[in-house]
């Protein structure tokens, strides 16, 4: 009976938070100022060239980086609130995601994978609020322009928005308008970053972005991804077919507008692990996008379940993440 329970009480527990939260800062000085990893390789975008030249130092890197990743713990506590996607006031999810980056330390950086991760999670939360709305212009305009904003820091992210656009047809919140309001809110950073690059002469900053997203890297499997990543990705790949197939068999519990918004995330999972498969060599950024959005399936899985088989995998999965964790500091030793 206490290893049945055991699930429930730490998904439901109000000291899983804070004791997640001392676990993460823990993970983050071990791998940050005892291990020093090299972090990513030198990307070739030219904005993001600029910020590495700027010399700014590591531990300040590592704070911006761990503030961008609080807020969007915050906001998938936010998004849950909104929505209901667990039905439950419930921080499991957070929690979930503050343990699958501190198992990470090549993302413990200050690189693309923050913004665009954020920018897409605050993206994603007005395409929800837009779910059939009888004037949905100005929430597409929001959810698009942080489409905008996170593909200047990584500029694939402007592929995500005929997927936006499905999600929007989905929610019944897609008309000519609305439509307009989209390609609007997309562009208006662009507006901002033409201002800056035309007011200084620096016209490749503006061009920048559109010459990134129009280059496709060669896929190199064997030589793109790492045995730390590759460990991870078939770790997050179970729980997302897991998860996904227990939000699928028990949707009929959810409310319609609930069901919705969690088969949509499953899609853009899906197309998070495809563009990975394609795309090796951006596995780091896209990654930490995906991250956010699978921790929410995977809350939803661990909440509302209470079996002897789900208790079972909640533990393995515990394991395995302690596992991962070992491994990646040793990969870096």
């Amino acid at each position: 009976m206490r290893n049945r329970n055991l699930q429930n009480r730490i998904t439901t527990g109000r000291l899983t938070l804070p004791v997640v939260i001392l676990i993460c800062i823990t993970c983050w000085l071990l791998t940050g100022f005892v291990l020093s990893p090299s972090g990513n390789e030198p990307d070739t975008y030219i904005l993001w060239q600029w910020f590495d030249e700027s010399g700014f130092p590591q531990w300040g890197t590592q704070a911006i980086s761990f503030a961008l990743y609080a807020g969007i713990g915050y906001f998938l506590i936010e998004m849950n609130n909104a929505f209901g996607l667990i039905r439950m006031r419930a921080s499991v999810q957070t929690s979930l995601y503050f343990l699958l980056v501190s198992v990470c330390p090549a993302l413990h950086h200050f690189y693309p994978g923050n913004i665009a991760a954020l920018s897409l999670l605050v993206s994603l939360y007005f395409l929800f609020k837009s779910y059939q709305e009888s004037k949905p212009a100005a929430h597409l305009f929001h959810s698009f322009a942080f489409i905008g904003i996170g593909s200047i820091a990584f500029p694939q992210l402007t592929f995500f928005f005929p997927i936006w656009l499905i999600g929007a047809y989905n929610f019944q919140s897609l008309t000519l308008r609305s439509f307009c309001a989209a390609l609007l809110g997309w562009s208006l950073p662009y507006w901002f970053l033409f201002a800056h690059a035309f007011f200084y002469g620096q016209m490749e900053l503006f061009y920048a972005p559109f010459v990134e997203l129009c280059s496709f890297r060669p896929i190199e499997l064997t030589e793109q991804f790492e045995q730390g990543e590759i460990a991870m990705l078939i770790y997050l790949f179970i729980q997302f077919t897991v998860s996904s197939v227990h939000t699928i068999a028990s949707g009929y519990q959810d409310k319609i507008r609930t069901r919705a918004y969690l088969n949509f995330m499953i899609f853009v999972c899906l197309l998070l692990f495809i563009c990975i498969f394609l795309q090796p060599g951006h596995s780091s950024v896209l990654l930490s996008v995906l991250l956010p959005i699978i921790s929410i399936l995977m809350g939803h899985l661990y909440a509302l379940t209470n079996n002897r088989a789900a208790n079972a995998f909640f533990i393995c999965s515990m394991i395995s993440l302690i596992l991962l964790f070992i491994f990646n500091v040793w990969m870096l030793l």
